[in-house]
């Protein structure tokens, strides 16, 4: 099965991690595969909350 295209750009996703301090962990394994699922949620409640700021 083909993986989606992801919405959010490689560099949103580092500033969001920069400023919820999990950035380290992504330069560290390369990935976002190591980042709990906890940080991640809290990723894309970030995400939603700026692209509503942006909406007003």
């Amino acid at each position: 099965m083909a993986r989606r295209r992801g919405v959010m750009s490689d560099k949103l996703k580092m500033e969001l991690a920069e400023e919820l301090g999990v950035a380290g962990i992504v330069r560290n394994e390369g990935s976002f595969g190591s980042v709990s699922s906890r940080d991640c949620g809290n990723l894309v409640r970030l995400a939603i909350e700026r692209a509503e700021r942006l909406m007003v």
